[in-house]
């Protein structure tokens, strides 16, 4: 069953989604409502969704900013925009970011389906890739997969290196377990995110969230391999927060869980031991 969490600050439109939507015969259930997106954010930290609809502008906190904080603290929810055609060229720009996908308002019921039944086969695969990891060991020739993470003095050396990209690079590297967000490392260069967001991606070939949670990932490696914290404290102590998040990241960059890897580093020191 695909738990969904509605956040829309019109009611009757928040209460129409939730009550008269035939949300069974899509093989889904409303596990929560919100009415802007620190509340949206209260039920998927209680519920945990797999999935948000949400509206985009709101009170207190609007649907963009609530999405950019599930992409970094809650990257599994997939996120669909409700948005009317005032803001429709405006969801089709926040599509390319981390968003799933947008319904117009009014929803029609049927494409409303044809969206479920594509969550529900993103989540199939989601659950195929997380079984396969498990009985994956086998996979794991060296001590995980440096392919998933970015050696960052390369990065840093590159020849031409624009200076806001080498900015962002020294910024993630100085407050990689803080909060970061692309947005305030532009609003703190005076640039727009649009033009920052180009720049990293034409020198490095990955995203501000790709490279945040790659660099993460390199000093969780470090801190797990020292042995002396526990998953969950590694998490945390490398910004990632909730353990589930942790997990989440880990297995999709590193294709492999936090255990499975403390488990084949032990097994190795064992036979180097021997």
């Amino acid at each position: 069953m695909l738990k969904i969490a509605i956040v829309e600050d019109e009611e009757i439109i928040r209460m129409g989604l939730a009550y008269t939507v035939d949300w069974q015969s899509m093989g889904a259930q409303v596990v929560g409502e919100a009415a802007d997106g620190l509340e949206g954010l209260e039920i998927v930290a209680a519920a945990s969704p797999d999935v948000v609809l949400t509206d985009i502008r709101m009170p207190r906190m609007n649907g963009l900013d609530m999405a950019k904080v599930l992409a970094e603290q809650h990257p599994a929810v997939k996120v669909v925009f409700l948005t009317s055609y005032a803001d429709f060229e405006y969801a089709r720009q926040a599509v390319r970011l981390n968003v799933f996908d947008y319904l117009l308002k009014p929803v029609d019921e049927g494409e409303l389906a044809k969206l479920v039944a594509r969550l529900h086969e993103e989540k199939r695969h989601q659950e195929a890739d997380s079984e396969a990891d498990g009985h994956g060991a086998e996979k794991m020739a060296e001590p995980v997969g440096k392919e998933g993470l970015v050696d960052w003095q390369d990065l840093l050396a590159q020849e031409g290196l624009n200076a806001y990209v080498r900015q962002v690079l020294e910024k993630i590297q100085a407050e990689y377990a803080s909060r970061l967000s692309i947005e305030d490392c532009a609003e703190s260069m005076q640039v727009s995110t649009s033009y920052l967001s180009r720049k990293l991606k034409e020198s490095t070939c990955h995203t501000f969230g790709e490279l945040l949670a790659r660099y993460r990932l390199q000093e969780a490696l470090k801190l797990l391999e020292d042995g002396r914290y526990k998953v969950y404290e590694v998490a945390e102590h490398t910004g990632f927060g909730e353990y589930k998040n942790f997990c989440q990241v880990f297995k999709k960059y590193l294709q492999v869980s936090p255990k499975r890897y403390m488990q084949e580093r032990e097994q190795k020191s064992l036979e180097i031991a021997r």
